[in-house]
């Protein structure tokens, strides 16, 4: 399902994504920063280091990939994870938000 409005919310702290289907979800940007799928936090995991995030991290700034997915850009200089929308969609529902 893809998102029908996607908009970084006030002092760029969540991302709020209005679907299809009219939901809208609003995911936390410390939930989208550990949910990176990016190759070196797929290792970091693997290797069992812990993610220490900045209390402040923000979304600073989200760029289409195509018309299925986001990559976003964060305060903490992380930008290689990619989201597609059914996997943003599936954070949403897992409670993450």
């Amino acid at each position: 399902m893809q998102p029908t409005g996607i908009e970084v919310l006030e002092h760029q702290t969540a991302l709020a994504i209005t679907w299809q289907d009219g939901e809208v979800s609003l995911i936390e940007a410390g939930v989208l920063r550990h949910a990176s799928r990016a190759a070196s936090e797929i290792r970091r995991q693997a290797e069992g280091v812990e993610l220490t995030l900045q209390s402040d991290l923000r979304v600073d700034a989200v760029e289409p990939i195509g018309n299925y997915a986001l990559r976003l850009f964060f305060s903490d200089g992380h930008n290689r994870g990619i989201y597609p929308w059914s996997y943003l969609r599936e954070l949403a529902d897992q409670g993450t938000t």
